[in-house]
């Protein structure tokens, strides 16, 4: 990767210092967690359904909230980040929760060097791939640790609303993948305040990339929906609609910001 081989270190930096913020945000609003708040959303909890009894591998848990938020819900859950500040966090969420939640701090890519185990469920969701610079390789990574016939469980950002500049005022950046996207990024989306200026670097993936890498992984995509809002108040210029879904002001529902999937490993004959 020309220009991009200290992705991991430079991105993890950023994430190390997001977490601390965070932690005490209004957005993650960890005093309800605490006291028993599911943190996943509607799109998450339709796709779930009852995992009750179910081991799930969460791949990018972050500070481990929906980790958490699975294992409440009756799952084997085992969490994966590679911020050791994020890992951190979560464990001490989890031991002050009473979660039987498991993390493991991880480049999602050198998981399979770090762990030796098959789940009937993997699960990722919103804000994730576009910090993996090689899909192709997160969809084997996946089927790698889905039990045959396991299910994959996906919620994301949709690569539309990456084409826009933080304002949402005009089209900044190549829906495809085309190169890395190297950018100075200040405070966060937690807490927009918050006094931390790192750089990142991300890549846009476009739907034909994400789902023809999951296909060629020995995933069946089963189900594949788009939506035209956000669960979170998390892009500049969003508004509460009077559904209570988080909208663009000036663009209403004229675009998808989000989409979801399930997809199933193929159980070989």
């Amino acid at each position: 990767m020309e220009n991009q081989d200290n992705y991991l270190e430079i991105n993890r930096r950023l994430w190390d210092a997001k977490t601390a913020y965070h932690l005490n945000s209004e957005f993650y609003d960890v005093k309800t967690f605490l006291d028993g708040r599911n943190s996943l959303t509607e799109i998450e909890l339709a796709l779930l359904g009852d995992i009750s009894g179910r081991s799930v591998l969460h791949l990018q848990c972050h500070f481990g909230q929906d980790t958490i938020s699975l294992s409440r819900m009756g799952a084997s859950a085992t969490g994966v980040d590679f911020s050791s500040k994020a890992i951190e966090t979560a464990r001490q969420l989890a031991q002050e929760s009473g979660s039987t939640a498991q993390f493991i701090c991880s480049d999602i890519y050198d998981l399979p060097n770090q762990m030796d185990k098959k789940f009937d469920l993997v699960f990722t969701s919103f804000g994730v791939i576009g910090w993996l610079p090689d899909l192709k390789k997160w969809a084997e990574v996946i089927a790698h640790f889905l039990k045959p016939g396991g299910k994959f469980i996906f919620a994301e950002f949709h690569p539309v609303a990456w084409m826009f500049d933080n304002n949402f005022s005009s089209i900044q950046y190549n829906y495809f993948n085309v190169e890395a996207i190297r950018e100075e990024a200040v405070g966060t989306y937690a807490d927009r305040d918050a006094p931390i200026r790192n750089e990142s670097i991300t890549w846009n993936h476009s739907l034909s990339e994400t789902l023809n890498a999951l296909i060629e992984s020995g995933l069946e995509i089963k189900h594949f929906e788009e939506f035209d809002f956000s669960p979170f108040n998390c892009f500049n210029e969003m508004i509460l609609s009077d559904d209570q879904k988080f909208r663009i002001r000036q663009l209403d529902n004229k675009i998808p910001l989000t989409f979801a999937l399930t997809a199933v490993k193929k159980i070989r004959n």
